[in-house]
């Protein structure tokens, strides 16, 4: 399990983002500023840092310049996480050595593809994820095989698309649209009520298991 550390001074950006990792399995752990950061790095040494530009006393890129510095973390990789737009602003955060740059406000699906792009880059992330865990239920990707329960769960290939998906993004709230066009790989229409009826049978076979599956009104479906 890949450790990230996640330094970012606004308390609910830095909850929601130590949210969505733990919910990807990701170990995360976050910090108000630069000195909770170093004491925590004096301890261990993390897979992947998210750092913010505008830290109180000490500056992610001052941070960011000392971590290239030292050689136990010279090749640690960092993703900058900042309000700052400008061309001059991010190509100041490039060249001190960060991996990636993400502007706010960001997407979290966003940000979780881009720390596993960057994770997979410096080989702390194994290329694919064979079995996915999601309280009863676990898909095994090789066997194309659902279990719940340890008990065998037979599924249409959409169905397991499906659930694949959710899992995969588990915590994160999907979109009609982004559903249909990842499973189904076309946009979403509006009066279609396919997504709907293939939800209704995933909760249905999957029993008491189903109901970590939860709609969102107006919006769409996350596990």
């Amino acid at each position: 399990m890949a450790l990230i550390y996640c330094v970012e001074d606004d308390e609910n950006i830095r909850e929601l983002v130590r949210y969505a990792l733990a919910s990807q399995n990701f170990e995360a752990q976050a910090f108000p500023d630069g000195a909770a950061f170093w004491k925590a790095l004096e301890k261990q040494i993390p897979n992947l840092v998210l750092l913010d530009i505008m830290l109180p006393e000490e500056s992610g890129l001052e941070i960011l310049k000392k971590l290239r510095e030292k050689p136990a973390t010279q090749s640690l990789p960092v993703i900058m996480l900042t309000a700052r737009t400008g061309e001059y602003d991010i190509v100041k955060g490039l060249d001190t050595g960060a991996d990636d740059y993400m502007t706010k406000p960001f997407g979290i699906m966003e940000l979780i593809s881009r720390v596993k792009a960057v994770l997979r880059r410096g080989g702390s992330l194994p290329q694919d994820q064979d079995t996915l865990v999601c309280g009863d239920i676990l898909m095994d990707l090789k066997k194309h095989q659902v279990l719940v329960k340890d008990q065998p769960c037979v599924l249409t290939v959409k169905e397991f698309d499906l659930l694949h998906y959710l899992m995969a993004n588990a915590g994160i709230v999907l979109s009609r649209d982004q559903i249909m066009e990842a499973v189904w790989s076309f946009s979403y229409a509006g009066e279609s009520r396919t997504i709907d009826m293939h939800i209704r049978s995933l909760r249905q076979k999957l029993g008491d298991a189903g109901k970590v599956i939860q709609t969102v009104r107006g919006v769409g479906y996350r596990i």
